[in-house]
């Protein structure tokens, strides 16, 4: 989700978190960067454009997000690999970890191995950014129909579960909430899918659209 307190466009409220990450990661030039489920790549290319960045890695078990974002990565010091987090190199480390959207997708037995991961390609000094949709009340199940059509194994964290997960491993300095930022979000998606709705159906079939616009409805 985008933060919207000073914009007014879809782009502007991505840009303005993007640039919020960066300042609360204390990025620098010089600095190596992981990205663990970049994504289509606009973290990581943001981050590259406003630092001259030593090294840059993306990672993402989606080839298609892989060509895409290494095609609007080019020129950059990035790498963007078709990998699972689980197997990146022992010892290969990093000044800088984010993780932006992903958490929520991972499963909740894997919450603690996720945090020892990161744990591990984080220098001595590094800091890592976590990003994730969460319940404020302990999730018992996720919705039905999300789980059989939008996110298949997905689970909402509990503020406790991550807490856990991180236990001993890395210490918490900041806790925001922007629920109503992703409330907005959604609405800024929904507009979009409608104003590129035959075109979107055209490539991806009828039923796909109905089911992100029944989705981006109902989840605000």
């Amino acid at each position: 989700n985008g933060f919207w307190k000073d914009a007014n466009t879809l782009e502007k409220a991505q840009e303005a978190k993007y640039k919020a990450i960066c300042e609360k990661l204390g990025l620098q030039d010089g600095m190596t960067l992981l990205d663990v489920g970049c994504g289509w790549g606009t973290f990581i290319q943001y981050a590259a454009t406003k630092y001259h960045l030593k090294r840059a890695v993306g990672v993402t078990v989606s080839r298609e997000q892989q060509e895409f974002a290494e095609d609007r990565c080019q020129g950059f010091p990035v790498e963007i690999r078709l990998q699972d987090y689980r197997d990146l190199p022992q010892g290969e480390l990093f000044d800088r970890v984010v993780s932006i959207e992903a958490f929520e997708h991972i499963g909740l037995k894997n919450y603690r191995q996720f945090m020892s991961v990161i744990h591990r390609c984080l220098q001595k000094d590094g800091r890592f950014f976590l990003q994730t949709t969460g319940k404020d009340t302990r999730p018992r199940h996720i919705d039905p129909w999300l789980h059989a059509y939008i996110f298949p194994n997905g689970h909402l964290p509990w503020i406790r579960h991550i807490g856990e997960a991180g236990e001993e491993l890395f210490t918490l300095e900041e806790w925001r909430n922007d629920e109503k930022s992703y409330a907005k979000t959604l609405q800024a998606w929904a507009s979009n899918l409608k104003k590129d709705r035959d075109a979107l159906k055209e490539k991806y079939g009828e039923r796909t659209v109905r089911m992100l616009q029944y989705y981006l409805s109902f989840c605000p």
